[in-house]
């Protein structure tokens, strides 16, 4: 099983993150972190790396539910979306499979709320 889903776009990072930030808004999803790997790594390590910005999605009722199961699930919160440089004026989207990121927790009620979620993650990306 893999653990994440994934599109590739035409355009720039800036261009794409707009149109990924409102395909999240559209599934009910808001952006809570946002980290520029590049520029942080740019900053502390004086390395270069091609584009590449984690979005920490969030889908309210979701995350509320989960967290009402399950106390410690926040360690896993929020969704990652990443969004990277792939070169050629590429930009790949890609998305947390939630499903299988809560496999290790042994915990039955969170399986309707992880599926719930990853098909709104699977919608994002398929729609851009």
């Amino acid at each position: 099983m893999s653990y994440f889903f994934a599109t590739t776009l035409p355009g720039t990072m800036e261009s794409v993150e707009e149109k990924t930030r409102a395909a999240l808004k559209e599934k009910g999803f808001g952006v809570l972190t946002e980290i520029d790997i590049k520029a942080t790594l740019k900053a502390k390590l004086d390395k270069d790396l091609p584009g590449y910005k984690v979005l920490g999605a969030c889908h309210p009722p979701s995350a509320y539910e989960a967290i009402s199961s399950e106390a410690h699930i926040g360690l896993m919160l929020p969704c990652n979306v990443v969004l990277r440089d792939v070169g050629e004026g590429n930009i790949e989207v890609s998305a947390i499979d939630p499903v299988a990121s809560m496999q290790a927790v042994e915990n039955n009620s969170l399986g309707a709320v992880a599926m719930d979620v990853r098909t709104r993650l699977q919608d994002v990306i398929q729609g851009l």
